[in-house]
């Protein structure tokens, strides 16, 4: 465990040095701005980071439009849509999808959002400057500043004092050494926007957030999809029932998952991949993407030069409100490895500037943080699990609310899904929450609101909710958690 600096005088800051221009990076330049900090951000692939550019908001736009598909596919005929078809061309090429238009789209929306970015910071008073950034002469200076170096593009170094550094890299693909990206064929997940055509046969590698992503949009734009997932089952780290929900649908639109399968190696042939797996199996597409984890982005920053100590994979260790082992520097974001959300990197940001600001801080509270994974349906989860329950982690009531004799998902067609909640069972303070179904996303915000304020069953079931709405579930839930935390604690 990494010992953090003590609490002690507070040392007057005024000049800060943010190297990385993702979530954790941006929000904390804003952060810092407003406090009436010298604030200087070094960034060299454009603000946003890879969320913007490469990973979240592309991710997202790609899954859009593989939504539209996915809706349309599943409920035309349930709600009485007519589609005309050409008799003389296969019906499944009625509708389809040009794949280049769509990448151009969102390689178009950002490029946009980093350039709205750039422009707030800019706004703000915030000085960007474009280069790699490293911590520089390891340790402090007398007079307690820290020295960072910027490599810029035409190979110059720049060399700046700050007061404070926050560190927020991100992180890149990891790479396995027997499977190669080439862009082409064998691809990461930064690297299938610059595809042109819609994979005929694609094999996904890891069947994490990342693979379970992909592997539902692609197989809902029309590719022939196999998940190759090293676990028993796809997205390991998530709630059990969910994840069976997700499987169950994957499989019944036609998804080859393959479980218990590890891929060692990748290779292409020609216009073909081959994956070879550990059981001897060897299975082929027309391209394979890699989603099997990511790397943090801290080598050659002389981090440990300074004092900053990182775990073994890498990742920077920090406290709750942000701060590493080496004084006067934060960390923040994928880099840290802490909770690899966006959300979560912008809260750390916030954190450091208000705590190396001298401002009223509220350290970093992970069961508060909603997440989901944007597959269809949709997966979003808060507070304690069904692990922390099943482990004794935390003593939880739980009620799981099938969606399907909700009113509102009867009218739209949906067939797959629940509500799960817990609470406490002698209070009835909501703990956590599932919901899986379409915009989840969107669903688990009251959930959330109820973690975060230690409301109640009662509370949360007493509100009104809209007739017809899927949300009228979580009242539901909420209404039966309370019979079921009534009945536990009287036998």
């Amino acid at each position: 465990m990494a010992a953090f600096p003590a609490c002690g005088t507070m040392v007057h800051v005024t000049r800060i040095v943010i190297i990385g221009g993702g979530p954790g990076g941006y929000e904390a330049a804003l952060v810092a701005a407003q406090l009436g900090a010298e604030v200087t951000v070094v960034d060299r692939d454009g603000l946003g980071g890879s969320a913007v550019l490469t990973d979240c908001v592309p991710s997202k736009t790609l899954i859009a439009t593989a939504e539209v598909m996915t809706t349309f596919d599943s409920s035309y005929e349930e709600l009485g849509i007519t589609v005309a078809q050409d008799e003389a061309a296969d019906a499944a090429k009625v509708i389809g999808v040009d794949l280049g238009k769509v990448n151009r789209r969102v390689k178009r929306l950002a490029i946009a959002q980093s350039h709205d970015i750039t422009q707030s910071v800019t706004r703000a008073g915030v000085t960007v400057l474009r280069g790699r950034g490293r911590l520089g002469g390891g340790g402090q200076a007398v007079d307690g500043s820290r020295e960072v170096l910027v490599d810029a593009p035409d190979g110059t170094v720049q060399s700046l004092r700050a007061d404070a550094v926050l560190i927020a890299t991100g992180a890149h693909p990891r790479e396995l050494p027997d499977a190669q990206p080439d862009g082409e064929r064998i691809l990461t997940w930064t690297q299938v926007y610059d595809l042109e055509e819609l994979p005929r046969e694609l094999i996904v590698v890891g069947s994490g957030v990342t693979g379970a992503e992909f592997a539902g949009a692609y197989q809902a734009l029309g590719s022939k999809v196999t998940l190759v997932s090293s676990r028993d089952r796809v997205l390991p780290g998530e709630d059990p029932d969910a994840a069976e929900v997700l499987e169950d649908v994957f499989r019944r639109r036609g998804m080859n998952v393959m479980g218990r399968s590890r891929a060692e190696s990748v290779k292409r042939i020609g216009d073909r991949v081959e994956v070879a797996l550990a059981d001897g199996k060897v299975i082929e597409g027309t391209h394979c993407l890699m989603a099997v984890g990511s790397i943090p982005n801290t080598a050659q920053m002389g981090l440990e030069e300074a004092g900053v100590k990182l775990n073994d994979w890498g990742q920077i260790q920090v406290d709750r409100v942000s701060r590493t082992s080496a004084p006067g520097v934060y960390a923040a974001g994928d880099c840290t490895g802490v909770f690899m959300l966006a959300s979560v990197a912008a809260m750390q940001g916030r954190i450091a500037m208000y705590h190396a600001l001298g401002d009223a801080v509220q350290p970093l509270n992970l069961k508060t943080v909603a997440s989901n994974v944007f597959t269809d349906p949709e997966i979003a989860t808060v507070g304690y699990t069904a692990a922390d329950v099943e482990c004794g982690k935390m003593d939880a009531v739980v009620v799981k609310l099938p969606l399907r004799g909700n009113p509102r998902a009867k009218m739209q067609g949906i067939r797959d899904g629940f509500v799960k909640l817990f609470c406490r069972p002698g209070t009835g303070i909501v703990v956590g929450g599932v919901v899986v179904a379409p915009r989840a996303s969107e669903l688990i915000h009251p959930i959330a609101l109820a973690v975060d304020a230690n409301l109640t069953v009662e509370q949360v079931a007493s509100a009104f909710t809209v007739y017809p709405s899927v949300s009228g579930s979580t009242a539901e839930a909420a209404r039966q958690l309370h019979i079921r935390k009534r009945v536990e604690s009287e036998s």
